[in-house]
């Protein structure tokens, strides 16, 4: 693709042309790329800031293998630049603007649907695409825990929640080829801010929740609701693809976003719930240890759902997918069969057995309110003593710690507090900040709890603890394939370890 025609899709104007004589617009672009080692001969680079460092600092690089230009925001300097340099206003949008013409625009021909949220984004997104693969529709998906194409499904490794413009605008060119014609997309707090969905054309958008998590990145609770209210706004009454859809809002009656976001959305909204009010409702729920019913009341007919996902937070998370596909047109027959035939998400609720006397089960929990549901969850199910593992994550939300360690002293009768990712803090901070919280709730460390930072030795002692009748939980990792130490990524399973170590006990 020709140089001009990227530049003549970008959504803002040109602040300057740096080497401009040097730079021919007729040239064919190759590739783009925001990492300066991807850059191929005739490439684009996108000098992004990032957490750690700044692209405008591998110019040089980017030359080195070939850029044709690089582009990005304003310069410190401008003198002696290694290759053309294009000045915008905001790179990140100019990043999706020029993926999403790289690569076609995609989203423009699929149902893309968002889905956000603090808990459960992606059990729901999981659920969504089952509702629809099951009414005879192709899906494509992109989640925190996995990705899939068209019936073919792998776990995402990335540890990108939502992956950058330039890789969702990819993937959804994929599709389109593949021949998906509904697009579920997990939208975080952190990719609506950053502009990764840009130019997604989102025709459905659901929340899950929203709670506490992520203020190390947007400070204020109110911050990370606008960045999620984003994703509403976006949401277009008069856009038409011609799919049979219709642009819909779906909303949690029974939580707080419901009102915050509600004047965001230009759409109509379907709401879901127990609330008396809600379009898509709830009732005669039972919650029993290997399943979980209820009766759903849609605003034309009433049926009796039943799944083998378990819990509470579960049946929220059905409500968002049986509202997500019924308002699309999906029977709510076809809904019950598949949900009654659902399996769990990867790392969610996940039971691990190797012929222990006691239950073993594997959460994502890493929020407070994620870790009090699935706890709250347990409780019932759980003849003997509720233990839990877990920690929080270095350079994240550090108001949160002492908040899980108090739900933890709370709701458990013993835990173990250790590593989550804690990247380049002091680890042992982190878990002296996280036991605050359970000491300031009357918990004794030695006796009720304990906080070993190697994640292994803290899941080996936890298991020590356990007795027949017992449920061990351990939160925070799920599906999570490493851990972070420093700036290192290591291999990490938290279902592996724990099958390790059950058999070293058994031995």
């Amino acid at each position: 693709m020709q140089l001009h025609t990227l530049l003549a899709n970008l959504e803002q104007p040109l602040l300057n042309i740096y080497g401009a004589d040097e730079l021919d617009q007729n040239s064919d672009i190759s590739s783009l790329a925001y990492d300066s080692r991807k850059i191929a001969a005739g490439g684009l680079f996108i000098a992004v800031p990032g957490t750690h460092t700044d692209g405008r600092r591998f110019l040089g690089e980017a030359a080195q293998r070939g850029a044709i230009a690089a582009l990005g925001e304003t310069l410190q300097d401008s003198q002696d630049l290694p290759l053309p340099y294009i000045e915008v206003p905001d790179v990140r949008t100019a990043l999706a603007n020029l993926a999403c013409t790289f690569y076609g625009y995609p989203a423009q021909r699929l149902c893309t649907i968002g889905v956000t949220g603090t808990d459960g984004k992606t059990t729901t997104s999981n659920l969504i695409s089952t509702l629809f693969e099951a009414s005879g529709a192709h899906t494509g998906l992109m989640t925190t825990a996995n990705f899939k194409i068209s019936g073919k499904e792998w776990e995402n490794a990335t540890r990108q929640s939502t992956l950058e413009a330039l890789e969702i605008q990819q993937f959804l060119s994929r599709m389109l080829e593949a021949g998906v014609t509904h697009a579920v997309i997990e939208a975080t707090s952190h990719g609506l801010e950053l502009q990764r969905v840009h130019g997604c054309n989102f025709d459905v958008g659901v929340v899950t929740n929203i709670t506490h998590e992520h203020l190390d990145f947007h400070k204020t609770i109110e911050a990370y609701r606008r960045a999620k209210a984003r994703l509403f706004e976006m949401l277009d009454s008069s856009r038409d693809k011609g799919l049979g859809g219709r642009p819909i809002a779906i909303l949690n009656r029974d939580d707080i976003s419901y009102e915050i976001l509600k004047p965001y959305c230009r759409v109509p909204i379907l709401a879901y719930g127990q609330h008396p009010t809600a379009g898509v409702r709830a009732v005669d729920i039972q919650l029993q240890a290997h399943k979980t019913s209820f009766r759903v009341i849609l605003p034309d007919t009433e049926y009796k759902i039943e799944t083998p996902l378990i819990g509470q937070f579960n049946v929220s998370n059905c409500l968002a997918a049986i509202a997500t596909a019924y308002s699309q047109g999906i029977s709510i027959e076809e809904i019950a069969r598949s949900l009654a035939a659902v399996k769990g998400v990867a790392g969610r609720m996940e039971y691990i057995d190797e012929g222990q006397p006691f239950a073993v089960i594997v959460d994502y929990a890493h929020t407070p309110d994620s870790l009090e549901k699935v706890l709250a969850t347990l409780r019932p199910v759980t003849p003997g003593k509720l233990l839990v593992v877990f920690g929080s994550a270095g350079e994240r939300d550090t108001q949160k710690r002492p908040i899980m360690g108090q739900i933890a002293a709370q709701k458990s009768d013993f835990f173990v507090i250790t590593d989550e990712d804690p990247r380049e803090e002091d680890r042992e901070q982190i878990l002296r900040e996280i036991a605050a919280g359970a000491e300031n709730a009357g918990k004794q460390q030695g006796s009720d709890f304990l906080c070993i930072a190697d994640r292994t030795e803290a899941i080996a002692s936890a298991f020590s603890h356990a007795k027949s009748g017992d449920t061990v939980l351990l939160a925070g990792k799920g599906h999570e394939q490493s851990i972070i130490i420093g700036r290192e990524k290591l291999p990490w399973d938290d279902r592996q370890v724990a099958r390790e170590q059950l058999k070293n006990r058994a031995r």
